[in-house]
């Protein structure tokens, strides 16, 4: 793809992800997305705990009738009601992926639609796994081509921006667009990109992905019907993307060794709910706690560093409010795990993050600070004791990283955790069991029928 020069990179983004194929993709690559595929799962499965969930679920009934798309661990809905709250799932409780180099949550855009359409036309999970590849990689592309501190100075916000291309290049894939299909519906994707930091530290800025999702499954269906959409909307001199929303930003970083090193394996994983920005934290919290045996009774103070970035974003919420800000809060997450020894949906119910010494000591123990020489998710920290010990930590690259990446166990356990709530037990073992073996899975019908249950009653649980 290199050899294309200064060729446009809408056009050349859209012949790579149309001409996609099994073989094309590194093993690594392969697995990489059995991993975003099963997290999407467990998030999903999760985000039945949202505090918004049961809002977007009745904004999705009500945008069509129809029963033809399964939700993940939900009773059906219509193409776009599906797609819509599948979205908002997998992002609902805040333990989604996350492409760190742009900031974007993936595959809440990617999975749903990819899932839809695959489950409608009963598609064969290779289809499935090369659909999620062409769209995680288009978006993480179209991402780099942005100049990030460029594009998040001016306040965007990269899931409803360079989601819906993504979604529309899955999408398109399964459909088997040629290039020319699949550029109009790249078209057809930026002309719906949107969204703001403006909306953060409200849910909005969840709705952004799920949104992102809808957008490109328009873009997708609306190309196959031969709708007319510019071919070159990326580097558009009025009103292309990288002009528009950054400045011109860097295209050739969008198709820099394109087919030949895959960006899609940067995409990060969290094994902890928790904003992404505070993984850092919990990872060396967590390492810290293998090495010592801490009594939460026992801490003085917890004095803790992260990026001006960070800290910015999560460093103010030492008094919160509700689940969300919970989520957020850098003070709760370490009073958290200092105290349970964990840190999973258990510690996000009110009557954990709301419990008087939980509170009292997120406030009044613990101490965020900004350090210049840290960047991202990087943290440190020193945990002082009544007896006057100091304990300290330091996380380069949080847990889910590229470079400290979760296994597949864990990628698994997660899922057994979040879906023992939702689906029976032998479900769960079907659906790993399925994914694990994706490419010769025979039925992307077949899979969303397994997930295609209603939760369990507490008797039925009580007596498994």
């Amino acid at each position: 793809m290199m050899s294309e020069g200064t060729r446009e990179p809408t056009r050349i983004l859209a012949e790579f992800a149309a001409a996609l194929s099994y073989d094309d993709l590194p093993q690594r690559s392969r697995e990489h997305c059995k991993n975003l595929i099963l997290d999407a799962l467990a998030c999903a499965l999760a985000g039945y705990q949202g505090e918004e969930t049961d809002q977007i679920r009745a904004l999705a009934s009500a945008l069509a009738q129809g029963t033809e798309s399964s939700v993940i661990g939900g009773a059906p809905l219509s193409l776009i009601g599906a797609t819509l709250f599948n979205g908002y799932l997998i992002t609902a409780v805040t333990m989604c992926d996350v492409h760190r180099a742009t900031m974007t949550h993936v595959t809440p855009e990617i999975v749903p639609p990819a899932l839809a359409i695959g489950e409608r036309d009963d598609l064969p999970g290779r289809d499935l796994l090369v659909a999620v590849a062409a769209g995680c990689e288009v978006t993480t592309r179209i991402g780099l081509g942005l100049d990030y501190p460029a594009f998040r100075a001016r306040g965007w916000h990269g899931p409803g921006i360079i989601g819906p291309f993504g979604a529309a290049a899955a999408v398109g894939s399964l459909l088997k667009f040629d290039a020319h299909a699949m550029a109009r519906a790249f078209g057809l994707a930026g002309s719906q990109a949107a969204g703001t930091f403006a909306a953060w530290g409200t849910p909005t800025v969840k709705f952004h992905q799920c949104r992102g999702a809808v957008s490109g499954l328009l873009a997708a269906l609306l190309a196959q019907q031969n709708f007319v959409a510019t071919q070159e909307f990326l580097s558009a001199a009025d009103g292309g993307l990288y002009k528009t929303y950054t400045g011109g930003g860097k295209p050739q970083a969008a198709i820099a060794d394109l087919g030949h090193r895959f960006e899609l394996e940067r995409i990060a994983l969290r094994l902890w709910p928790s904003a992404t920005l505070i993984q850092g934290l919990n990872t060396a919290l967590f390492d810290l706690l293998a090495k010592h045996d801490i009594e939460a009774a026992r801490v003085r103070r917890v004095v803790i560093a992260l990026s001006q970035n960070a800290f910015d974003m999560h460093g103010g919420f030492g008094t919160y409010k509700g689940k969300f800000e919970a989520l957020l809060s850098a003070h709760y997450a370490a009073a958290a795990i200092l105290h349970d020894g964990a840190l999973s949906l258990a510690q996000f119910t009110p009557a954990r993050y709301d419990d008087p010494v939980m509170r009292s000591f997120a406030k009044e123990k613990v101490e965020i600070r900004a350090d210049a020489a840290l960047s991202g998710s990087q943290a440190k920290m020193d945990v002082i004791l009544s007896d006057g010990a100091t304990l300290s930590a330091h996380c380069e690259h949080p847990l889910g990283a590229f470079e400290n990446p979760l296994s597949r166990a864990q990628v698994e356990q997660k899922f057994r955790l979040y879906a023992a709530s939702v689906l029976p037990d032998v479900r769960i073992e079907q659906v790993i069991d399925a994914v694990n073996r994706l490419e010769s899975f025979d039925s992307v019908r077949e899979l969303m029928a397994l997930l295609r249950a209603a939760p369990r009653t507490r008797a039925m649980a009580a007596a498994e």
